[in-house]
């Protein structure tokens, strides 16, 4: 069962595209076409407003807080074409970073594992995705997948640092790969590892038949099988599983909704999905035993009713 604990206004002057927790989940971030993030700390029930951060000159899309053991981060992506990284320092919000290497739209944002280091992908509407990393001594580097998606990359998402099949043999030290997956314009979801520096294309999945909105890969605890979900304009959200012997990926319709599904978000454990979408609704679907999804609750986000449900797929 969902329920709705908390309702915040944020007095943003524009839609709100994105709102994230942070690590320990006592401060909320939120993004805006009024060009502004605000930082708001969310305990005991209470929220208050701690900073408004200004520095882009569009509508800010998507947020994502980078892992607390490199301090207070938050990246954000607009419109503007920037990518920010901004940076707390004793109670003050500023700029860390700024990329101005797109020529459109920077939609999507996410750190890697911090297992990986400071590690940020951004997909954008001029078909490429970057990667930039910190090395540590205040200096970044950038790499760019030229031509990632053709019309353009609504979303990237990293794999877990944890290696497939790592539980049952804890005695495998191979160093885990860098790799992504991102959805396009192209109706495709794409993974992409990086090999000896380089970003290459290491498989092509097919199965929407319009843009692919979000993609999220699950959380691993080591298991050999890899899932990947998938939402899109065609109202349909897909899941993607390797079983970990080979580079073939199955995939199961988990559900036609009525409406666009825009975002997609995995539990800690990797075993319950959140979608939400142009219905205005949030459902949380699990997978049973039998190999069926189902809908174990969903949410009106206006009006916060909650209804328990089980529809298989």
């Amino acid at each position: 069962m969902v329920s709705v604990i908390n309702s915040i206004d944020t007095a943003h002057e524009d839609m709100i595209h994105d709102a994230q927790l942070d690590y320990y989940g006592t401060k909320l971030a939120t993004c805006s076409s009024d060009k502004t993030i605000k930082i708001f700390d969310v305990k005991d029930g209470q929220q208050t407003l701690i900073n408004e951060l200004q520095g882009h000159d569009g509508p800010v899309w998507q947020l994502a807080w980078a892992h607390p053991m490199f301090g207070n981060l938050i990246a954000s992506c607009s419109y503007d074409r920037k990518v920010i990284i901004w940076k707390e320092t004793n109670g003050t919000w500023g700029k860390l970073y700024e990329y101005t290497n797109h020529d459109s739209s920077v939609n999507s944002v996410i750190f890697a594992p911090q297992e990986f280091g400071l590690v940020l992908a951004c997909g954008s509407s001029d078909g490429s995705i970057s990667i930039i990393s910190s090395s540590g001594d205040g200096s970044w580097t950038a790499k760019k997948i030229n031509n990632a998606h053709s019309i353009g990359c609504n979303a990237v998402s990293f794999a877990p640092y944890v290696s497939p099949g790592a539980l049952l043999d804890p005695y495998n030290k191979q160093t885990p790969l860098k790799r992504i997956v991102s959805g396009g314009c192209d109706n495709l979801v794409k993974i992409w590892r990086e090999e000896e520096g380089e970003w290459k294309e290491e498989k092509k999945l097919e199965g929407h038949s319009d843009w692919v909105r979000d993609v999220a890969w699950a959380p691993s605890i080591g298991l050999p099988r890899s899932t990947i979900a998938s939402c899109s304009q065609d109202f349909r959200v897909i899941i993607w599983t390797n079983d970990g012997t080979g580079n073939d990926w199955s995939h199961k319709i988990l559900h036609k909704f009525n409406d666009v599904v825009w975002h997609l978000s995995w539990s800690i454990t990797g075993n319950i999905l959140a979608c939400s979408g142009g219905d205005n609704k949030v459902s949380l679907w699990k997978e049973t035993l039998e190999g069926q999804w189902v809908c174990i609750s969903d949410v009106n986000k206006g009006q916060g009713q909650v209804t328990d449900k089980s529809i298989s797929s």
